[in-house]
């Protein structure tokens, strides 16, 4: 067991896991918060590199049944205020952990004849983002595309909005607006936009494989290149005061609509 008391080398490496992007990358490792989350990493068969808690002697009996499955990774006690500095939470888990990502192949590269893709324009919000990887996961979405600049996959908060759902889904960023129209021609699929101002009723529109919906950034929309792809551009019917849904609800009632006609 490791102990760290102080911001040694250690802790620096851990606390950049967290904060940094490039780290992340350079590293190929993720720090995961939330029991929840750490469950389904391990069900979908992620190597957990390190336990990190601030008392080992008084983890749950789940918690110890972990450390006995996972004995490749390392465990690390840290000094309470150390350990509490690094977590989201308000109460803190009774552990986190870090782990490796998994090398897999581009999202594209396994589709069925009749796929299912949720394409995300430069999305901005970690919450908003975890939210529509949970509801693609829910609504057996095939594959999520991140298209442009947005915010990292594997952000700790993205991780958690997701409730783990990530581990379980084919994502990953596509490079070009070019790559996306060869995908659409080959597989012969419609492309539906979200517009709060869309032409289309969502009522009106029946949505069935093969599909693609883009979901368009919450603050800019979809692109101009995006919006050129689009057979459709439709729009969620509302009644309230407001015109206009955040982008992970407005997604999941999409998403739904093609599920439900599966």
């Amino acid at each position: 067991m490791t102990t760290i008391r102080s911001e040694n080398a250690e802790f620096q490496i851990l606390r950049a896991l967290k904060q940094s992007r490039s780290k992340r990358n350079q590293m190929r490792e993720i720090v995961i918060e939330g029991i929840e989350c750490i469950k389904q990493a391990l069900a979908a068969e992620w190597e957990i590199t390190r336990i990190i808690t601030a008392n080992a002697a008084k983890l749950s009996g789940w918690a110890k049944a972990m450390l006995e499955t996972q004995q490749q990774a390392g465990l690390v006690e840290m000094k309470k205020e150390l350990y509490d500095s690094l977590c989201d939470k308000t109460v803190p888990s009774e552990l986190f952990v870090t782990a490796r990502i998994k090398d897999k192949a581009p999202p594209e590269a396994d589709l069925p004849p009749d796929p299912f893709i949720l394409v995300l324009d430069r999305p901005g919000d970690f919450g908003n983002l975890g939210s529509m990887i949970r509801s693609a996961n829910a609504f057996r979405v095939d594959a999520v595309f991140i298209m442009g600049h947005g915010v990292d996959i594997y952000e700790p908060k993205v991780i958690r909005a997701s409730l783990g759902s990530i581990f379980h889904t084919n994502i990953g960023r596509i490079e070009s607006v070019e790559k996306l129209t060869g995908i659409i021609k080959d597989r012969g699929m419609e492309v539906i936009g979200t517009d709060s101002a869309g032409s289309v009723s969502l009522a009106e529109h029946r949505l069935e494989r093969p599909v693609m919906i883009i979901m368009g950034n919450e603050a800019k929309g979809m692109s101009i290149r995006l919006r050129e792809l689009c057979g459709t551009i439709v729009r969620i019917p509302l009644s309230g005061e407001v015109n206009s849904l955040n982008v992970s609800c407005a997604a999941s009632i999409v998403l739904w609509e093609v599920y439900k006609n599966r």
